[in-house]
């Protein structure tokens, strides 16, 4: 059985994680009594149950883009106006 990453793992709600835990311990049996033809489905029903948690990781890195890219515009606005107020100084 394959693993989600520690981050998808982070964000599944306790219902969604309980349920996760529940079909790996089902697989690894499935797996350990060789039967790969079932813990294949089983696998599938994993892969599905993580895609919201996926949508919620994305939404979140999408945030800290856009809070990077607000930063990094103030920093500009600050130093533009810093520079202004120099050649306002000079004159």
């Amino acid at each position: 059985m394959r693993h989600c990453s520690v981050q998808v793992r982070g964000l599944l709600t306790r219902e969604e994680l309980d349920r996760y835990n529940a079909l790996m311990e089902v697989g690894s049996y499935l797996e350990s009594q060789n039967r790969y033809d079932l813990s294949a489905i089983v696998q599938a029903e994993v892969d599905l149950l993580i895609v919201p948690a996926i949508g919620r990781l994305k939404e979140k890195g999408r945030e800290r883009d856009r809070m990077t890219q607000e930063y990094l515009e103030e920093q500009r606005r600050a130093e533009w106006e810093r520079q202004m107020r120099e050649a306002a100084d000079e004159e």
